[in-house]
């Protein structure tokens, strides 16, 4: 399935083929504590490593989604219905995502 990827250091959201599990998105994060908030009310979410707010980082870039608080550093959209549990490609379309996406 496809997910996307937000990468705010390049400047650029990508669609990645993923298997599917809460594992795949914490590697892309690239870390193994994650957290998430909605970003549509289809299951659409944002997930994000669940210390960027509080992290100084040199060099890692800062994005945000519609009205979200910013974060910093690689974000991942996919679909969970369940808080999380599941994984599922996103609703929202690349095209429709990136017109919402905020690099700072």
């Amino acid at each position: 399935m496809q997910i996307y990827v937000i990468d705010p250091t390049l400047k650029i959201v990508s669609a990645i083929d993923i298997s599917g599990s809460l594992d795949d998105v914490r590697e892309l994060v690239g870390f193994p504590s994650i957290d998430s908030d909605e970003i549509d009310n289809n299951g659409d979410r944002l997930f994000f490593d669940e210390e960027c707010f509080i992290l100084q980082q040199d060099g890692v870039g800062r994005f945000k989604v519609d009205n979200l608080a910013p974060v910093a550093g690689i974000g991942v959209i996919a679909n969970s219905r369940d808080e999380a549990k599941s994984i599922q490609a996103p609703e929202v379309s690349l095209q429709d995502l990136t017109k919402r996406i905020t690099f700072l």
